[in-house]
C-alpha cells in the first residue's frame, strides 16, 4: 500500500448497500453487513476447490521466489492482470455474486493481494482502514478475503472492530514494517470495542467495508495461515493517481465513465512481468 493524498479530497464515507433483490446474501446479512461492516462467512469453493487454490498459490509462490530470492511471502500483489489462473478467482462468479450484493451490478476488480503468514511469522497486521491507504474516492470498495488455508484464532486470523466503518476516518500513527506488514497503526483501538475474529475454513470468504478498521496478530502457530484479499468497487470511484487504475478489471457491467482500464483476461501465468518491477522507483 502507498501513501495517499490529504483526506479532504476523498469521500470517506460509507454507503450502505441499498440491494433490493440480492443473489446471493440474505436481506439479514446485508442489514448486518450495513450495520456491522462485514459479513462472514460465506462459501466460494468446496474442500477439491480450496485444494486448487492452495495449490496454485504454493506453486505461484514457489515460482516468484526462485526469481528474486529477496521477495516475501507477501509479495504477491497485484498479479490478477498478468496470472490467468489468479484471474480466474478474481471472476469467480459465486465471489461476484456475493459482491453486486453490496455495490451493484457494475463491478471492478482493481487489486489482489495474498497476505501470507508463515508459521512463526512474528509481524502483526496492525489496526488500520483500508480506505487510508488508497487515492480513491469515494470509498466504496469492498474487499473479499479468501481464505486459502484455514484461518482461526490459533494461527492468527484476521479481526474486525465493528461499526468502525461508519465513523470516519480513524486517526493513526506510523509504526515500523520490522515489526508489521503495513505501516499504519489506529491509535486507542482499545476504546472502540471488542474485536470479532474472521475465523474461515479454506474455500470460504468473508466482505469486508474499505473503512472498517482491522489488523491481525503475530502467528505464533505451526501452521501458516493465507489468504487472498480482492479489492471490488463500482467504477464511479474515481482513482486520484494515475497508476491505480491500471490494474483493473471489469468484471460485471459497464464503465459509462471509463475510469478504470479494462484488462483482458491473460494468456498464461506471466508473473515475470510484475516480479521484475517490484520495488523499482
Amino acid at each position: 500500500m502507498q501513501a495517499t493524498p490529504p483526506k479532504e479530497e476523498r469521500d470517506l464515507s460509507f454507503q450502505p448497500s441499498t440491494t433490493t433483490a440480492p443473489r446471493r446474501l440474505t436481506p439479514e446479512q446485508i442489514a448486518f453487513y450495513n450495520r456491522e461492516g462485514y459479513v462472514a462467512p460465506l462459501a466460494a469453493y468446496d474442500r477439491a476447490g480450496a485444494d486448487r487454490n492452495r495449490a496454485y498459490f504454493d506453486g505461484l509462490l514457489k515460482q516468484v521466489q526462485a526469481a528474486r530470492s529477496d521477495l516475501d511471502a507477501y509479495s504477491i500483489n497485484g498479479f490478477h492482470v498478468h496470472c490467468q489462473g489468479l484471474y480466474d478467482i478474481v471472476t469467480n462468479p459465486i465471489i461476484l455474486d456475493h459482491v453486486q450484493d453490496i455495490i451493484g451490478p457494475d463491478i471492478v476488480c482493481w487489486g489482489s493481494h495474498f497476505f501470507c503468514k508463515l508459521a512463526g511469522d512474528p509481524r502483526k497486521v496492525a489496526w488500520h482502514q483500508d480506505a487510508s491507504y488508497w487515492p480513491l474516492s469515494p470509498a466504496r470498495t469492498v474487499t473479499v478475503w479468501l481464505a486459502i488455508d484455514d484461518a482461526d484464532r490459533e494461527n492468527a486470523a484476521m479481526m474486525f472492530l465493528p461499526r468502525t466503518h461508519n465513523v470516519g476516518h480513524l486517526k493513526w500513527r506510523q509504526i515500523g514494517t520490522d515489526k508489521a506488514v503495513l505501516n499504519q497503526e489506529i491509535e486507542n483501538v482499545e476504546q472502540m470495542g471488542r474485536p470479532v475474529y474472521d475465523e474461515l475454513k479454506a474455500g470460504q470468504f468473508s466482505l469486508h467495508a474499505d473503512m472498517l478498521a482491522h489488523g491481525s496478530e503475530p502467528n505464533a502457530s505451526n501452521r501458516r495461515r493465507c489468504g487472498l484479499t480482492i479489492r471490488y468497487c463500482p467504477p464511479s470511484v474515481r482513482a486520484l493517481h494515475p497508476k491505480w487504475n491500471q490494474g483493473s478489471i471489469l468484471c460485471r457491467g459497464q464503465d459509462p465513465q471509463n475510469n478504470w482500464v479494462h484488462n483482458p483476461r491473460p494468456t498464461g501465468e506471466n508473473y515475470m512481468a510484475i516480479v521484475n518491477v517490484i520495488g523499482a522507483n
